[in-house]
């Protein structure tokens, strides 16, 4: 290959220059400038190709959450850009570093009607609402990269550089000291984020004041695990998370009161209702109704974003400042209470896993997927990856997983868009090829798109010094999380048109791609079908026949809600699903020692 001086060639040598590895994208003519840089770049720089576009802008997502980097995807023109959205909103809504980097047709044709011509800075203008600019000039290149990049660093958001194919081709012209011409440079810094003394000294003086202390703790407070703790034992306080928090605190320990949420524990909504104080920490959770009624709780926020304090709940004292420094400096300041609140807390957590196990152990047709879900945390390596997809697999993933201390999982969680966990885990996988990945999904995402991804992980896996790469998919031919939302939300029965999943052998395709195949469909199985899978010489499929009768309860749910569950069931005629949602609802009942719920 000659040498070429183009504007492709430096893009290419920009992302270099930022630190970028891995470009996640599709091929498409509207690129081809870019790809053939690439490909002369390949040692360096590695190109990953997806099978479709929504997954290359999910991998760049997914890559962002799991390395803290930034994530790059590729798409061409037209239908290639059109495809990146999803994935780049998951990356908006949960606030992830990415730069989409977009073809365009020819400047000449634009404005034409020409093929595959969209206006593409009014397409991205919400999704990378920070940063959208079109290279128009050669001049502009590096400037328009930095700042793109600087942007979604700072802003914790994707941002999109639109390149016409002929301003690729361009010829880089020499740096000039010039009237219009912006010099930039690949730099940026991570400020130091404190809040001022006498706020910290409000906060304090609020949590010691109360007696019975609970922390909401979410992305926000990646970092912070060990000044956590060390709060919680100082205030004798109680800890739940969001869903993207779970991670952050270690759930075996007896204050740790699981996820908060319409998905989360009885022992979570327990803590809520019956806190006087609440510490929000890093998270921005939308579940706003199982927060402490307004009133019940005094409050304190600390968060980086300043935006988001005083955004889900009535805070008293708003703390702007990185969430681990913030502890430190407040962590002097604090009292331990005299109070019983933590024995109470304790028997919270104590009451959840009696439930838990409870709804683990009980008998479905064929097999509990709580119970394959929950078995899983006797197996996990202690430095597996975990991806989750949307579904009903979130709610016994948040409820049932306990994750090793370290161990990231990562979902499409404010999005909830399906067909994530597939993307997440191989960004995952190729950001540390020498660490398991496990990814959970149910039939309904596989069948959206996961299965094209499992074409990737039988094309990428050979390369990997650690080959294990489980894929768990609960396979009950329902959209179940539609069916049961159908139920609780409008008391209407499951519409079998709309979310039946056609039948489709997992362990056959598996086996076609060259990759192992597990199937379970008898509950004495899942323990061996998890050691068997983490042990293999290759990536392997589990396919797990489950129950789509299994209740998606949520955690100290009003009467009005289970009763029109209930109507729905018996529209349905389905005698099984409304026995298992008693048998829920009696267990909770069993376990509800002084606890009124989640407000309503």
């Amino acid at each position: 290959m000659g040498t070429v001086d183009n504007v492709a060639e430096g893009i290419v040598e920009r992302l270099e220059a930022w630190g970028v590895d891995r470009v996640f994208g599709y091929a498409g003519d509207g690129v081809d400038p870019l790809l053939a840089s690439l490909h002369r770049a390949e040692r360096d720089l590695e190109f990953v190709s997806a099978r479709h576009e929504e997954m290359a802008a999910f991998m760049a997502t997914g890559h962002a959450k799991y390395t803290g980097e930034v994530g790059v995807c590729l798409a061409t023109q037209g239908p290639g850009a059109v495809h990146l959205l999803a994935g780049l909103y998951d990356a908006k809504l949960d606030s992830q570093p990415v730069v989409a980097i977009v073809g365009q047709v020819v400047t000449t044709a634009q404005g034409s009607g020409y093929q595959q011509e969209v206006e593409l800075p009014t397409l991205f203008k919400d999704v990378c609402a920070q940063y959208v600019q079109e290279l128009t000039a050669p001049e502009q290149l590096e400037a328009v990269l930095d700042n793109a990049f600087r942007t979604a660093i700072a802003t914790s958001s994707p941002v999109c550089v639109i390149v016409p194919h002929d301003v690729q081709q361009a010829e880089r012209p020499p740096k000039e000291h010039a009237h219009g011409v912006i010099p930039s440079a690949p730099v940026t810094a991570v400020p130091r984020v404190l809040p001022r003394e006498e706020d910290l000294d409000r906060a304090a003086e609020l949590l010691n004041a109360g007696t019975r202390v609970a922390l909401l703790v979410g992305q926000g407070a990646y970092g912070a695990e060990a000044e956590i703790q060390q709060v919680v034992d100082r205030l004798g306080a109680g800890v739940t998370t969001s869903l993207l928090g779970k991670p952050v605190v270690d759930e075996s320990l007896p204050t740790s009161c699981g996820v908060m949420g319409h998905l989360g524990t009885t022992a979570a909504a327990d803590l809520m209702s019956g806190c006087d104080t609440l510490l929000i920490l890093g998270s921005n959770d939308p579940w706003t109704e199982y927060y402490p009624a307004p009133g019940q709780a005094r409050a304190v926020q600390i968060d980086l974003n300043a935006r988001n304090l005083g955004a889900k709940y009535p805070v008293e004292v708003a703390l702007a400042g990185d969430a681990t420094e913030t502890l430190r400096a407040l962590l002097p300041r604090l009292t331990s209470p005299e109070t019983s609140w933590r024995g109470q807390v304790e028997q919270m957590v104590t009451d959840w896993r009696r439930v838990a196990a409870q709804r683990c152990a009980e008998p479905a047709d064929p097999v509990n997927p709580q119970a394959v879900v929950g078995s899983l945390s006797a197996h996990l390596p202690a430095d597996a990856q975990v991806a989750v997809d949307v579904g009903s697999v979130v709610y016994w993933y948040a409820r049932f997983l306990r994750l090793p201390a370290g161990v990231p999982a990562h979902l499409s969680s404010t999005l909830a868009c399906m067909g994530s966990a597939m993307p997440y885990g191989l960004a995952a996988k190729l950001a540390r090829p020498d660490r398991p990945v496990v990814a959970l999904a149910g039939d309904g995402a596989m069948q959206m798109s996961g299965n094209a991804e499992l074409v990737t992980l039988a094309h990428r896996w050979r390369d990997w010094a650690d080959p294990r790469f489980v894929v768990l998919v609960l396979a009950n031919r329902d959209l179940a999380e539609v069916s049961w939302e159908q139920r609780e939300m409008e008391g209407d029965p499951r519409f079998p048109a709309s979310q039946r999943v056609p039948a489709f052998s997992w362990t056959d395709y598996a086996r076609l791609l060259g990759l192992g195949a597990i199937r379970i469909d008898r509950a004495e199985d899942i323990d061996q079908a998890w050691a068997t899978a983490l042990a293999a010489d290759r990536p392997t499929v589990i396919e797990a026949i489950v129950d789509p009768a299994t209740p998606l309860l949520p955690p100290r749910s009003p009467e009005q809600k289970v009763e029109k569950m209930q109507s729905g069931l018996e529209q349905e005629g389905n005698d099984a699903a409304a026995h298992q949602l008693r048998r829920q609802r009696e267990q909770e009942d069993e376990h509800a020692d002084g606890a009124d719920g989640p407000a309503s």
